[in-house]
């Protein structure tokens, strides 16, 4: 075990010890009397002097000290009872320490850095045992030196803290890793020094393990264009997963406004936990294998055997439970797996207690046998309480004799595709059906292949079971890779994807999308009515009405479901696909498999999730094509012309005859056969693509290729088939048959891991967001400084303030305005917006009046002149051409900006762009606020109207707040007394000359106190008129340009530099808003 470092004297110690081992800074000894060579009359002595004079304090038999070579001092660091335990305590030195030592200048700086680390480690063994004993008392303490260290608000949630080293510079210096919510933080002290490193998560653009010269193995962390580097930590792999989980809960949740409402353990950001995390990550995992709906959670995991019948013995493997399904795989996840679903469960029985056994019946006399489960009972009650079935006791003979039949007869297992609802969907049959229906006596060679791989799948489905509980094997992916027949291609593509599942669950409820959709006018529909004609336009099915109509009702069926969707280009080329071989019901269930479980993020206005697959595509290239990557240093040029392979699973490529296997193997394997393939295609084009001279060449030799591939099996007549662009030129490319590719990609590259996409996924998928959000903010500043006076520099950093503040607003609540308003198909510029709240906090930290007591009011009037549709957001070009007038403009401006403060708002102006229901826009709106625009011509200080009593007497107020605490306070108050009294001098004298007889008493009107108490009273009735002065902009004025004092004030310059570092240092440390 590690000991806290202590000083010791070696006076004769070599007496009592033995060097066993040692280097430059440190000794590894042996208790003598202990171990080899323990015997003789020294050895006896100190065993017996161990053992008798005190038993509660034995010493240890080894221990390690650490000793610098230019000093006599040693420290003890390390101890233990047996030579196995100290031998990798002094490994785990040697390979974690020594490299890093050499990098000290000083024998006082290595000892330091030694014992901090060693601290550090037994805080961290310490800590992590009392986390595993829910033992708090640790916890609370470094979440008071985390919060009195960092000064974050106190609503920042601690998830959890590490020891480690932090690489400044070529110097590490020992401190402590706080993972927080919203933030990554660091902290040390050493010999005076003091390091502190905040960085949010939504700042990160790369995250993962490096391993370097000095560093053995680190996490390297990179955000605003700096490198940093963690190093030394005890448990690195569970620290980098934590991470990484809470990098990407800040994406999902800051970027993609995601509320996890299904989700309890993450729906609160005040309560995220690293217990929460990880079963979000499991679950996740769970989801994703298993092919399972979104709303399932992984619940249970149980380690047993399952009888596999089809190979007769017990494979080793774990029982997945969820909330409606039952889920096996085998260890090594390849051999098999099984899915299921609750509802198909029939009833439970346990055999005997020896045997810890457990047999699931499900529908179609059907049954599985799972042995040496641990907890079998409390998992067999588990399953009926969620199945609704109760314990049966008299089918227990019944069981046994139905599994020793089938286990025997493995053939008689009967298929599992139960008898379905007649779909309530317009159309019942799939388009293929419709437009090519088989003819059974038709002796054509490909069509007797085609037989062939019928009977090959329909010997498997004996065998294997069919259906939602079949048997996912090797031979499963065989026959995938050789080619599905046409006539199961729809069941399967059902199966595969897990949308048998979803529509199982939900009967009714496309027939309902669809009529509540029907007729309905947005952008999408919009879209999707231009596109329909552009879907497989070469197709017989798409040029007649009942094709156009199928793939407009699921089109426009799911932009209703999903909004934040809605319609993407390439949906509509892929829709087409899967009506040719899905019934129309069962289409859209495919679609949404794919949009929202298999291609996540595609299918949106940024298509994230393409551009990440393409940042692994590249990852794959430089591994496995290294000749590709020394010809072509620059891989962008894969990454453009790939985006169709991603978004339309090569169907835009190749012929539909050949993409359709392609798709085969997209819904079995997901998103690793179209990487597969993708590697596989460069690869057969190698010599041509390293030879060509620039990009236009290597995309010429692409598209060739992709002309060349067929489907020598495909039993279509070719006027259903797609023809070859390159049919003339056959010269220059052999055709390459489609099921040749797919097994030289499966051959060749088969050993793509799934959990290696993932990851890869998610270390590049910070880095694609965030190239994103440059690329916006470069777009938005372009635009912004074409109407303010604020240059490129400080216009990056006003973005930067206001985008944080705009995350601010979500870091600890889901029901900001800001995430509660979002509306992802808003151009760039509104998609970071400040509530009243958040804007008041920024516009305190920039308007240039240090000095104003009432800057809570002065914010509530400026946010309500500028939200210019009065929807209660503020964007950034509001905000900035606001600041500019206050920083830039001229006195005039200045003083208009502030005369239209106390101005009412006039809504009759204003129009309003309404949502109404799942997307509905107002286009009529959009159109007539577009013209305005046009339309609108500069303002003049005579457009302005007049201001009344009241709002003068609130205008001079508030010139008396802006001026409080100036240095020429005394001077500006006197040049606003003179100038108010000036202006009712010149209005009483006004009135009297307009109404001669019988004048009001405007004296008494004219005393503030007066003012106010009119502006509260009620009208008393029609008959009694109601007398107040007003002035005009002009009067106001030409009042004030007469004060010099007033005049120099306003155009008094501001360091717009200082006042934005204030703002970046001040604005984490304010308290959250709730």
């Amino acid at each position: 075990m590690w000991l806290k470092p202590e000083e010791i004297l070696l006076k004769n110690a070599f007496k009592l010890w033995v060097t066993e081992n040692d280097n430059e800074y440190f000794v590894l000894q042996r208790r003598r009397g202990y171990g080899e060579g323990g015997g003789g009359l020294t050895g006896l002595l100190v065993g017996t002097l161990d053992t008798v004079l005190d038993s509660t304090s034995k010493v240890a038999p080894y221990r390690i000290l650490h000793h610098t070579p230019d000093s006599q001092v040693y420290w003890s660091i390390a101890c233990g009872v047996t030579k196995e335990e100290i031998v990798q305590h002094w490994d785990w030195l040697q390979q974690n320490i020594m490299r890093t030592l050499s990098v000290f200048d000083s024998s006082e700086d290595i000892t330091s850095f030694v014992q901090g680390k060693i601290r550090g480690l037994i805080a961290e063994e310490g800590k992590t045992s009392l986390v595993l004993e829910d033992d708090p008392e640790k916890f609370r303490e470094a979440l008071l030196r985390f919060e009195k260290w960092f000064e974050l608000p106190p609503e920042e949630k601690l998830v959890t803290y590490y020891s480690c080293s932090y690489w400044k510079g070529k110097v590490p210096c020992q401190g402590w890793l706080y993972l927080s919510t919203n933030f990554l933080c660091f902290y040390s002290y050493l010999l005076g020094a003091e390091v502190k490193l905040v960085i949010s998560w939504d700042e990160i653009w790369r995250l993962e393990k490096t391993t370097n010269v000095i560093l053995t193995e680190s996490i390297h962390v990179l955000a605003h264009g700096e490198d940093h580097y963690f190093s030394m930590l005890l448990h690195l792999n569970e620290t980098f997963v934590i991470m990484e989980q809470l990098a990407d809960y800040s994406i999902k949740r800051l970027f993609d406004k995601e509320a996890f409402k299904g989700e309890p353990a993450l729906s609160d950001p005040l309560q995220i936990t690293k217990r929460g995390l990880e079963a979000h990550a499991k679950s996740a995992q769970f989801r994703t294998f298993f092919r399972l709906p979104k709303e399932e959670n992984l619940l249970e995991v149980h380690e047993s055997f399952l009888w596999v019948p089809f190979s007769h013995f017990n494979t080793l493997g774990k029982i997945c439970l969820s909330e409606n399904y039952l889920c096996f795989a085998s260890q090594d996840g390849s051999q098999c797996h099984i899915i299921i679903p609750m509802r198909e469960v029939k009833w439970i029985c346990e055999k005997k207690k020896d045997s810890r056994a457990l047999t699931v019946c499900v529908r179609g006399k059907r049954a599985l046998r799972f042995s040496e489960v641990r907890d079998y009972q409390r998992l067999a009650n588990t399953i009926r309480s969620r199945c609704g079935i109760s314990a049966s006791p008299q089918h227990s003979a019944s069981t046994e004799s139905l599994i020793n039949h089938f286990e025997d007869n493995p053939e008689d297992v009967t298929l599992m595709v139960g008898q379905k609802d007649s779909s309530k969907a317009v159309s019942t049959e799939a388009l293929m059906t419709v437009f090519h229906p088989q003819d059974v006596e038709n002796l054509d060679p490909k069509m007797l292949k085609e037989k062939m791989k019928e009977q090959s799948w329909n010997i498997h489905f004996s065998e294997y079971g069919r259906g939602t509980s079949m048997f996912f094997t090797r031979k499963t992916r065989d026959l995938i890779v050789r080619g599905v027949p046409e006539a199961l291609r729809g069941e399967l593509w059902m199966l595969f994807s897990g949308a048998v599942n979803d529509m199982a669950t939900h009967p009714g409820y496309y027939t309902e999308l669809v009529e509540q959709s029907l007729g309905t006018s947005t952008l999408a529909t919009d879209e999707i009515e231009r596109d329909l004609h552009r879907s497989l336009p070469e197709h017989p099915a798409f040029q007649s009405d009942t094709g156009i109509s199928a793939l407009r009702r699921v089109l426009t069926a799911y932009a209703y479901r999903n909004p934040k969707i809605g319609y993407c280009q390439a949906m509509n080329i892929l829709t087409s696909v899967l009506l040719l071989y899905a019934k129309e019901e069962e289409a859209f269930w495919l679609l949404v498999a794919v949009c929202e479980r298999m291609l996540p993020d595609y299918f949106n206005r940024r298509i994230i999730g393409a551009l990440v697959d393409q940042a692994v595509f590249e990852d794959l290239i430089r591994e496995n094509l290294p000749q590709l990557v020394e010809h072509m240093t620059d891989l962008s040029f894969f990454s453009s012309v790939s985006l169709s392979w991603f978004l339309t699973l090569f169907i835009s490529v190749l012929p539909i005859e050949s993409a359709v296997n392609v798709v085969d193997c997209f819904f079995y394997d997901g998103i690793k056969a179209i990487l597969q393939l993708g590697l596989a295609v460069l690869d057969y084009n190698m010599e041509a693509l390293i030879s060509c001279h620039d990009d236009a060449e290597a995309v010429t030799i692409l598209n060739k290729f992709f002309d060349s591939v067929t489907n020598k099996d495909s039993p279509l007549p070719p006027t259903v088939q797609q023809a070859s662009v390159g049919n003339n030129d056959k010269a220059s490319h052999l055709n390459v048959d489609i099921s040749e590719l797919i097994r030289e990609a499966y051959e060749k590259y088969g050993n793509i891991r799934l959990e290696e996409v993932e990851s890869s996924r998610k270390r590049n998928k910070l880095c694609v967001i965030q190239t994103l959000e440059d690329t916006t903010k470069q777009n938005v500043i372009r635009v912004v400084s074409q109407e303010v006076k604020f240059n490129a520099s400080h216009l990056d950093e006003l973005y930067n303030l206001f985008k944080r503040q705009h995350f601010r607003s979500c870091y600890w609540t889901m029901q900001s305005p800001a995430l509660l308003h979002h509306d992802p198909s808003l151009a760039y510029l509104e998609q970071y917006q400040l509530g009243f709240q958040q804007f008041s906090v920024l516009f305190t930290l920039l308007e240039p009046w240090t000095f104003c007591a009432t800057k809570s009011t002065l914010s509530l009037w400026v946010f309500r002149l500028i939200d210019e549709n009065q929807d209660g957001l503020i964007n950034f070009k509001e905000f900035c051409c606001a600041l500019d007038t206050l920083y830039y403009g001229s006195f005039t401006n200045k003083l208009k900006f502030l005369f239209k403060l106390h101005l009412p708002p006039e809504s009759c102006s204003i129009f309003h762009i309404k949502l109404a229901g799942r997307g509905k826009v107002d286009l009529q709106a959009y159109l007539k606020q577009w013209q305005n625009e046009i339309l609108k011509k500069e303002e003049t200080i005579k457009d302005l109207p007049r201001i009344n009593q009241t709002q003068f007497i609130q205008f001079s107020k508030t010139l008396y707040n802006i001026f409080h605490g100036d240095p020429e306070e005394e001077s500006l108050y006197r040049a606003v007394a003179h100038v108010t009294s000036l202006l009712l001098r010149m209005e009483e004298v006004g009135r009297r000359l307009q109404e001669p007889s019988s004048p009001p008493d405007f004296a008494k009107l004219a005393s503030p106190s007066a003012a106010e108490e009119s502006s509260t009273e009620e009208d008393t009735g029609p008959d009694i008129p109601e007398v107040q002065w007003s002035f005009s902009f002009e009067q106001v004025l030409a009042s004030l340009l007469n004060e010099p004092a007033i005049v120099s004030f306003f155009e008094r310059p501001v360091d717009i530099q200082t006042k934005l570092g204030q703002a970046k240092v001040a604005q984490l440390k304010l308290k959250a808003n709730k």
